[in-house]
């Protein structure tokens, strides 16, 4: 029969246009689907805002692969920048150098509070509980419960919806996986004494966590989707906007896929294609498969945390220096604050800035169901509780809300990703899951960018040269079959799991 394209592909994010380009260059003919009508990049699109620009969360563009970082030099050869990297902490009313100044720290904290901390990291290595369960127990060990409190748990219960309590002290061995007081003290005078710059390792090498500088688009990394975009149209590809995935179905005789689309006016359409790239939500795309899965409960029980951003346009330029800043104090509900003209002065008009506050929250929630109106006025009292603007500065904001941001690895999570992989790897070897949403894996863009890059290589050899499953978070990978089987979480990003339930009864 007859085929719309030889490979559909599903979403026009990092991971989808990645792919697309990728087979659009050798010849192949690609439509890719979007549910947006306007943006492509995803997650990783650039919102317009009157003459305003600005990220959906903040994007450097930094990766240890060769390959991602050529890509994207192919993709958008002269619009990069360099910007210098700068981020802070703010709590109780005061700001902290991140990574930490330790005079700093001392002098924001004042003598009594100071001592109380090294009193209470004292007291908790002396006497640690035995055995720690939660990221809580886990923390109070390693650093005391003053810095507990002060620097761990109001930004940590921000980001994820769950209680320091309910947090597996597994998640919190990872994320801050050999860190000790002492020898981050000890970093932080030298950073101190380097006039916060970061300290160089043996081998001069600087870490990856404190790089100083980062190659971001000069108006966003929208930029370079649409680049992208605008690349796999011109080698002959397709891109729908505006219409979302409504089912797919395989026919086995003929080695072909239907897959049913729809548009925001209701309109219907049928694709016909041998392969299918997604980089849909997991559990959508198992929703959508007919018949039905046999791991569709596996794939309903994945969750997501959301997040929404309120973009607020200042009538005042160089307002602080940082690009971003961490918001610990418990006293606001807002988690991160973005400044956009630190990302690229080109974002926004000459004389204003534009800040992005970032409320982490679950989709229909009341944060997420709050009108916009609210949203903004509550922005407008948090940014000048914090002090980053005066009353009365703020000339105009709006809001931006970003579904399944964050996979979520809960207690069952791998085994149900390992139940819906062996159903549709063994039933539809031609459907290629690729991505952040599209695999369930918490990873950057350049992680995205290379499963998408293999998957494409596997399209065109027509076999499964590679495990897109093993692509690790520094966007490395091996050839399927490589000796030595590497443990699952070396693939993953530290993502927080629940204390398991006969624990937390213990």
């Amino acid at each position: 029969m007859s085929l719309d394209t030889d490979i559909l592909v599903i979403g026009a994010g990092p991971a989808g246009l990645t792919a697309a380009y990728c087979l659009a260059k050798e010849g192949r003919s690609v439509t890719v689907i979007e549910k947006d009508p306007d943006y492509v990049g995803g997650i990783s699109r650039t919102v317009r805002y009157k003459d305003f620009l600005f990220d959906i969360g903040g994007h450097r563009f930094f990766s240890k692969s060769k390959e991602v970082v050529d890509l994207w030099g192919e993709i958008l050869p002269h619009d990069f920048i360099e910007r210098p990297r700068l981020s802070r902490i703010f709590y109780g009313g005061k700001f902290y150098s991140y990574p930490l100044s330790a005079f700093q720290a001392l002098d924001n904290l004042g003598l009594l509070t100071s001592a109380a901390c090294m009193l209470s990291y004292m007291a908790a290595r002396a006497r640690p509980i035995a055995e720690p369960k939660s990221f809580h127990d886990w923390v109070r060990n390693q650093f005391g419960e003053k810095l507990f409190q002060i620097f761990f748990k109001t930004y940590t219960e921000k980001v994820w919806g769950m209680s320091c309590d309910e947090i597996s002290a597994d998640w919190a061995a990872q994320r801050i996986k050999g860190l000790d007081l002492s020898v981050a003290i000890l970093n932080a005078l030298k950073r101190s004494l380097h006039g916060g710059k970061a300290p160089a390792s043996a081998d001069g090498a600087v870490v990856k966590t404190l790089i100083e500088t980062f190659q971001y688009p000069r108006k966003g990394p929208g930029m370079m989707w649409e680049a992208a975009a605008a690349k796999v149209t011109g080698l002959g590809g397709r891109i729908l906007m505006g219409r979302e995935l409504a089912g797919l179905r395989f026919s086995a005789d003929e080695k072909v896929w239907h897959v049913d689309t729809v548009g925001r006016d209701g309109s219907r359409a049928t694709h016909t294609t041998r392969h299918v790239v997604s980089s849909a939500p997991v559990r959508e795309l198992v929703e959508r498969i007919k018949p039905t899965p046999i791991s569709l409960l596996h794939a309903r029980a994945l969750r997501y945390r959301d997040f929404l951003t309120v973009a607020l346009m200042v009538d005042k330029a160089d307002l602080f220096p940082d690009n971003w800043i961490y918001i610990h104090d418990p006293s606001v509900k807002v988690g991160r604050v973005q400044n956009f003209r630190s990302w690229s002065p080109e974002m926004v008009p000459h004389g204003m800035t534009c800040l992005g506050l970032e409320y982490f929250c679950f989709e229909g929630d009341g944060l997420w169901g709050a009108p916009d109106d609210e949203l903004i006025a509550l922005a407008r009292r948090e940014i000048v509780k914090i002090g980053l603007v005066g009353d009365g500065e703020v000339l105009d904001g709006c809001v931006v809300r970003q579904a399944k941001a964050y996979p979520v690895y809960d207690d069952d999570y791998r085994h149900n990703v390992a139940m819906i992989r062996l159903e549709l790897e063994r039933d539809y070897p031609t459907l290629h899951m690729v991505g952040r949403n599209g695999m369930h894996k918490y990873n950057n863009q350049d992680h995205a960018m290379m499963t998408a890059m293999l998957a494409a290589r596997n399209i065109l050899a027509g076999e499964r040269r590679y495990d897109v499953w093993e692509v690790n978070e520094d966007a490395e990978y091996h050839e399927a079959g490589a000796s030595g089987a590497r443990e699952a979480l070396a693939s993953e990003r530290a993502v927080p799991q629940r204390v398991a339930a006969d624990q937390s009864a213990a």
